[in-house]
């Protein structure tokens, strides 16, 4: 920086100097971690960047949850690469599972003592903003997720008991992947996620019957209520938000 701009420019220009010297504020580190994790079922690696643009790259080998996953990191805007190689010759259970639960494991370790974030996650209703919970329309459905990354794990699952596990014809199951996924799978990730990033987490279909649009409702909720809660609520910065002093 030209230290003598204000006498090349006239003393008029000395309070903008000034404030282009002392007022600037450094950008803060990107919030990132790293997860490996093998088990005699799966062998996953994960990297995942809380403050980045929507980036991912995704390889389950179930190409519906990556579709899933895709999607989250674009609407949670975080950069998420993961691979999993899992024992899909027996079902997908394992492998839709580990993943929450590694994905869970990122989040603890990308951020870290928690300072200054909003904590709780909410969206926004598209026809009232100031409902404060993350609701997402998919066409004819409808979900809502809610999340409080507050060090203590509980995974809320509504309005879905009637899809869980329901029982799929050989049709169904060769021309639907969403169906193929079933919603027994999702809840699966979900409680991974709940577990280790231990926090609560909402989830609730309030109406919707298309196993693909119901789905994916509820990964773009969380997508927005995950966002939310991480982002950095400038005014507290450097302070946790609990008034245990811990979380």
């Amino acid at each position: 920086m030209n230290l003598n701009w204000e006498k090349e420019m006239g003393s008029n220009s000395f309070p903008l100097c000034f404030a282009v010297r002392f007022c600037l504020i450094q950008p803060m580190k990107s919030r990132q971690a790293a997860i490996k994790r093998d088990t005699k079922e799966t062998r996953i690696s994960l990297k995942l960047n809380i403050d980045g643009s929507g980036k991912s790259s995704i390889k389950t080998g179930i190409p519906f949850f990556d579709h899933m996953l895709t999607l989250f990191a674009k609407h949670a805007v975080m950069d998420l690469t993961l691979r999993c190689d899992g024992d899909l010759e027996v079902d997908a259970h394992h492998t839709v599972e580990d993943c929450g639960i590694a994905l869970g494991q990122a989040f603890v370790q990308a951020m870290g003592d928690k300072r200054g974030i909003r904590r709780y996650g909410n969206g926004f209703h598209p026809k009232n903003p100031f409902t404060g919970e993350a609701y997402v329309p998919m066409d004819e459905c409808l979900a809502r997720c809610v999340v409080d990354f507050s060090g203590r794990s509980y995974l809320v699952w509504r309005g879905l008991n009637d899809f869980a596990y329901q029982k799929l014809n050989r049709s169904l199951k060769n021309q639907d992947a969403s169906s193929q996924f079933r919603f027994g799978l999702a809840r699966e990730f979900f409680q991974g996620f709940a577990n280790e990033a231990r926090c609560n987490l909402h989830l609730e279909l309030l109406y919707g019957d298309e196993p693909h649009h119901i789905v994916e409702a509820l990964f773009k909720a969380f997508a927005k209520a995950a966002d939310m809660a991480c982002q950095h609520d400038p005014r507290i910065a450097g302070q946790l938000p609990s008034t245990k002093g811990k979380l």
